[in-house]
């Protein structure tokens, strides 16, 4: 194998240092910049190969595949940290702000940073690999059964949003978090590794990398969620005493007048997403929110179908349709044959226009939101394909999550009259119906978001050792959310390993940041788009002008700092959750009313 010829570069001007009397010589911006083309030129390679690898190891699971992926996933991770080590030796070196800008993102690229050690490194991506088809293969078999008495993730999802029986609801609950203790030790070395990789970078631990990655200091940066959160706290409190209220009408003392609500209960296996349960809590009279999911199989919309009407959205704003290979590559079933990564993801394999998805859809309200949202990475990473490959990212990472999810904002009843899938939009008496919909699935997430990197962080600090991992996972739980398990919880479960973001190594704050961001964008991109409506009933949809400082602003790419993406797009520089309380105050003031006669918090 041929040396790469940076680290030949490298190599001989450290030894002609070595008999320089003044030491080794500062390195000069062409040094830099060659170091910034290898580094561009070799991680887009391996990402390539890791991508690659990876879309078969999420739609082929076998040992084979998870080797595969494990391998190039080590060799783009000990590439980019190779990268971010050697980046620190350029930063006194005089440079413009674009090529400057590359070497600090380098330096805060990774989620898991490599040991040095090989066997380290390899192991790790070992680890995460065997953590995510530890998951992917993960189903509940009652009672010792086996094959096709089991349930997959797919079958519980379906028995918790519709179920009303609290002793079938506990059960597949159990059931599905018993895939995750056998994680459980294999996360307490991850943890190890990852922590001396970051280390080795300069971080204290990988918590703090992280946070590293929004320009601001990390201790800024978790001051800010503190902030945005205190903004949306008494929203969420008031819909929490209302959910509350409701269950205990239905599940009796099950469920408790003023403490925590027993997470079994509440329609989705995680407790992020309330929006099966608006069978229970929605409000009697005036006219019926339209049904979506109805609407979808009534009329037998296809999983591709579905999906066809997300890239009309983009298209309607000026983007160009997405190529042939995304229809012919993209998984939208279920596969019969094999087992399969079903948690929805989107995926630019070669980092310029083989976009793909990976969804196992069903003909409901819910999956038509997530293709969009699904579809905005795909449309985002498109846009931004022009930029060096350091720059091939979203302004932050809450950015790639909130653009769908801003679209899915404009997935209006008036928009489902544009589209063809109803014949009217239901008159203003049904709003309170259609904030509240939206509201147990958005609203309720928001604690959720905090909770998953906050346990994190105390793992990799050293706060929370592996003999407390799970309890420190209820408290915070009980702390943010106000649920609690359907029944005790000891150390012999690993029940945060049963959400796909902890085994997969997915940075999880990314999704609180969205659901603020997407709120703002939206209020901004409804008012360049000219919408005088109740910010609820605005939608974007063939707003040209919308399209251009969507289209702008994604180009960007990550080659500026998200305040000036942030300003680009709203004409704010600062996070603002009143876009998100502006757009639920009829319901927050409905909320309140409601509340008088029940507690409010646990």
């Amino acid at each position: 194998m041929s040396t790469p010829r940076l680290l030949a570069v490298l190599a001989l001007a450290a030894l002609g240092a070595a008999g320089c009397r003044g030491g080794t010589p500062a390195p000069t911006p062409d040094e830099a910049r060659a170091f910034l083309r290898e580094a561009n030129d070799t991680m887009l390679r391996l990402s390539n190969e890791a991508n690659q690898a990876g879309w078969v190891q999420n739609t082929y699971i076998t040992v084979d595949t998870e080797a595969i992926a494990a391998r190039a996933n080590a060799a783009f991770m000990t590439a980019v940290t190779r990268f971010a080590k050697e980046a620190t030796r350029f930063g006194t070196v005089d440079l413009p702000a674009y090529e400057r800008r590359q070497l600090t993102l380098l330096k805060n690229a990774l989620t898991m940073a490599a040991p040095a050690d090989p066997k380290e490194a390899e192991e790790l991506a070992q680890l995460v690999a065997s953590m995510e088809g530890i998951y992917g293969r993960g189903k509940y078999c009652p009672d010792g059964e086996a094959g096709d008495a089991c349930f997959d993730i797919e079958e519980i999802t379906e028995i918790l949003a519709k179920d009303r029986d609290p002793a079938r609801l506990r059960e597949v609950w159990e059931g599905w978090h018993s895939i995750a203790p056998p994680m459980k030790p294999s996360y307490a070395r991850f943890v190890e590794l990852s922590n001396k990789g970051a280390r080795e970078l300069g971080f204290a631990d990988t918590g703090v990398m992280w946070r590293s990655k929004y320009d601001m200091p990390p201790e800024a940066f978790a001051a800010e969620l503190d902030r945005l959160w205190a903004q949306l706290r008494p929203l969420y409190l008031a819909l929490h005493a209302y959910v509350r209220a409701k269950l205990r009408e239905r599940y009796g003392d099950q469920v408790p007048a003023d403490g925590p609500i027993p997470a079994h209960l509440l329609g989705n296996i995680w407790a992020q997403d309330w929006s099966n349960l608006y069978d229970l809590a929605g409000p009697p009279g005036g006219a019926r929110p339209v049904s979506l999911t109805d609407v979808l199989r009534a009329r037998n919309v296809s999983p591709v179908e579905m999906s066809r009407y997300g890239e009309r959205f983009f298209t309607s704003l000026g983007f160009e349709p997405l190529p042939a290979t995304f229809w012919e590559r993209s998984l939208f079933v279920k596969p019969r044959d094999r087992e399969v990564v079903c948690h929805a993801s989107a995926w630019n394999i070669d980092n310029v226009d083989d976009l793909r998805f990976k969804m196992c859809i069903d003909q409901t309200a819910e999956d038509f939101t997530t293709i969009h949202h699904e579809l905005g990475h795909n449309f985002y990473a498109r846009a931004y394909a022009g930029q060096p490959p350091i720059f091939r990212d979203s302004a932050n990472d809450g950015f790639h999550e909130a653009i769908g999810d801003t679209i899915a904002l404009s997935v209006t009843p008036e928009y489902l009259v544009k589209v063809g899938l109803v014949n009217r939009a239901p008159d203003a008496s049904g709003d309170i119906g259609l904030l509240l919909r939206t509201a147990l699935e958005r609203l309720a997430f928001l604690p959720f978001g905090l909770v998953v990197d906050a346990w994190r962080w105390q793992l990799f600090s050293g706060q929370v050792t592996p003999d407390r991992y799970n309890r420190a996972w209820w408290e915070l739980r009980e702390r943010y959310q106000g649920v609690r398990p359907a029944s005790a919880r000891g150390e012999e479960f690993f029940d945060p390993g049963a959400k796909y973001h902890i085994p997969a190594n997915t940075p999880y704050a990314r999704y609180f940041l969205s659901s603020v961001l997407q709120f703002q964008f939206h209020r901004a991109l409804s008012q360049a788009a000219g919408c005088t409506t109740p910010l609820h009933r605005c939608s974007i949809y063939a707003s040209d002008e919308a399209g251009r400082r969507l289209k702008a602003t994604l180009e960007m790419g990550a080659s500026r700092p998200w305040p000036d993406a942030l300003e680009a797009l709203t004409g704010q520089r600062q996070l603002d959750a009143s876009a998100m309380a502006e757009y639920y105050a009829p319901l927050k003031a409905w909320l309140d009313e409601r509340n008088k006669a029940v507690p409010v918090g646990w």
